[in-house]
């Protein structure tokens, strides 16, 4: 029996995904539940494995291109005797391999089935091992069994490097990276295929869009429907800026600290957390901060802080470090990145004074922050001084909120910030 493998729905937005590496050459045998090819969705990199045992025949969808969500990308012949049937059913019919994705998408037994591979906190995730693309061909070379080892990589996802220390092999790190003076032993996972420089353009030429970039445009188009206003406000960040220089040295960040700041206040303004869907407003049961993240190959991405009112600001610090590494070698979760009930834009870092963030679908709210200034005021004396400020402005649906509820948020926020912000570390 030959079995078409189609290219799969790995979020609820993917219309059509893109191969970054196929992990079986045709010829090759396929287990049950191994892993066959990676997949670039919207925003992430996804392993998907097989649903059943036969032989990788042929692959129609080469590494690199894309193909729509349902479309056959590849033929699992069930017998070697059948890999010849398969090639040349291939070669006769060369337009099958992309249908109308609602006639493949149906079919009783797809040959493939996605599965997440970096969220898994052992190691293990649904009784499979999690490991990195690069890892699974090392063991099968290197002959090593992923079941006995640990993974030092993000979630306890087994990387390259452990296999090779498995194998007793020095990691081959100086062949990748130039021989400077020293290369840092903890090194995160590497991507499953290297994209990561963005390639020089010449003057005239025409760059199509990314996957990601792709997925930012229809989320952005998606946004000009929704009616929204903008409200701006100057918060005085003297006392943040106190307790950032206090606790930087363990492992804060001022994204954190923004984060846990803007979830505190939403505690007291629960409006600003909902969001508009199909005539209702939609009232999450958690506050979800998601920050916005620039990408090195183009397009943003926002990595979710899910419960950041609850978490001590020292675990939302480490919580968002280990985000934004994995956002950057894209091994997030969907959920990791779609979750979010409250989104940040942060510019301020670039020196941005002030700006206006476009709202992202399905949420309410949006702050944009700009930067912490240096700046000559009055106070309530008339007397002159120098305090630092911050220009933020939040975009809202106002479907959802009014003015009278952004301008009660944003003078809560600058309460917060301004005279209590010690309360973040509590």
């Amino acid at each position: 029996m030959i079995s078409e493998v189609f290219m799969p729905a790995l979020s609820s937005t993917m219309t059509e995904g893109k191969i970054v590496s196929w992990l079986k050459s045709p010829g090759d045998k396929v287990e049950k539940g191994e892993t066959v090819v990676v997949v670039e969705s919207d925003k992430a990199d996804m392993d998907v494995e097989s649903f059943y045992e036969g032989y990788l025949a042929t692959i129609v969808v080469a590494a690199g291109e894309t193909a729509p969500v349902g479309a056959a990308i590849a033929l699992i012949a069930e017998t070697e005797a059948e890999i010849e049937a398969a090639q040349q059913q291939a070669t006769a019919q060369p337009q099958a391999a992309a249908p109308a994705p609602k006639a493949a998408a149906p079919a009783a037994t797809p040959a493939i089935a996605t599965a997440a591979t970096n969220g898994s906190s052992q190691g293990v995730s649904n009784g499979r091992i999690v490991a990195s693309p690069r890892a699974r061909k090392l063991a099968k070379e290197l002959k090593v069994d992923l079941k006995t080892l640990n993974g030092s990589g993000p979630h306890g996802r087994i990387v390259a490097e452990d296999v090779e220390a498995a194998a007793g092999r020095t990691p081959a790190a100086p062949a990748v990276v130039a021989p400077v003076a020293a290369v840092p032993a903890a090194a995160p996972a590497p991507r499953p295929a290297p994209s990561a420089a963005p390639i020089p353009v010449a003057p005239g030429q025409k760059v199509p869009l990314t996957t990601l970039q792709n997925a930012v445009v229809r989320n952005m188009v998606a946004s000009l429907e929704v009616p929204t206003f903008h409200v701006g406000y100057t918060i005085t960040t003297d006392q943040l800026d106190k307790l950032y220089k206090q606790i930087k040295s363990k492992g804060v960040t001022m994204s954190a600290l923004l984060a846990k700041a803007v979830a505190m206040t939403v505690q007291k303004h629960p409006l600003l957390n909902a969001g508009y869907t199909d005539g209702h407003i939609n009232h999450p049961a958690a506050i979800n901060v998601a920050v916005a993240v620039a990408m090195d190959d183009g397009g943003l991405i926002t990595p979710v802080l899910q419960n950041a009112d609850q978490q001590d600001i020292y675990s939302l610090s480490r919580t968002w470090k280990d985000l934004v590494d994995r956002a950057r070698s894209k091994q997030l979760q969907p959920d990791e990145y779609n979750s979010g009930t409250f989104a940040i834009s942060n510019l301020g870092m670039f020196g941005v004074d002030r700006f206006d963030a476009i709202l992202p679908p399905g949420m309410g709210s949006i702050l944009a922050i700009g930067a912490s200034r240096p700046t000559v005021v009055a106070n309530n004396e008339g007397l002159m001084g120098v305090k630092r400020q911050m220009q933020v402005n939040l975009t809202c649906d106002h479907r959802v909120i009014y003015g009278a509820h952004a301008a009660a948020f944003l003078k809560d926020l600058a309460a917060l910030i301004e005279s209590n912000a010690q309360s973040l570390t509590l």
